[in-house]
């Protein structure tokens, strides 16, 4: 059952957000090499939970997203588009990483999918 992997925050101060959540929740907060992404870890792997990332507030990223893992993401799209789901991106390939993809929802919600594939290039 595909669950949330990761969450999106939008932020328009990478700083000032970085500094409020790491002195709020002891978050550890570490800029992505070369972009202007920050990778959240909210707490060790062996407990409940999620990671996520700040990002910077844009017309992709207006409000905080969560994003759910799945095993194909072809067909994920397909299925939300067949039950009224409007797509905000086409799949993005993240080298090394996988692929994600965002759309709105009946409910005007943005949401994220992610399949992961470390063999994804450029």
């Amino acid at each position: 059952m595909p669950r949330p992997v990761h969450f999106e925050l939008p932020v328009d101060d990478h700083e000032r957000a970085a500094e409020f959540y790491k002195t709020v929740f002891a978050w550890d907060i570490q800029q992505w090499e070369g972009a202007p992404y920050w990778l959240v870890t909210t707490g060790p792997d062996s407990e409940a939970g999620i990671n996520g990332a700040l990002g910077p507030r844009s017309d992709d990223l207006p409000v905080p997203v969560f994003v759910i893992g799945v095993e194909d993401i072809d067909a994920s799209m397909a299925s939300a588009e067949a039950a009224g789901a409007t797509m905000v991106t086409p799949k993005i390939p993240i080298p090394g990483v996988g692929y994600s993809i965002y759309f709105t929802d009946t409910e005007g919600n943005r949401v994220g999918l992610f399949q992961d594939d470390q063999t994804v290039t450029a």
